[in-house]
């Protein structure tokens, strides 16, 4: 049986559009983009990040 592997994705804040963070994600089981509330140390403050390119 073949592993799947996960992919590095890049996290982009609501606010500010920097890309502050990287994680991983399995394309095949997560078909939507990934949301996450995290810490922004540009905007000092808690934002949503999603997923981008």
């Amino acid at each position: 049986m073949g592993q799947i592997k996960d992919t590095m994705v890049k996290l982009k804040c609501s606010l500010c559009s920097r890309i502050t963070h990287y994680t991983k994600r399995n394309k095949k089981k997560v078909k939507e983009k990934l949301a996450l509330s995290k810490y922004c140390r540009f905007c000092k403050k808690n934002a949503t990040h999603t997923e981008s390119k």
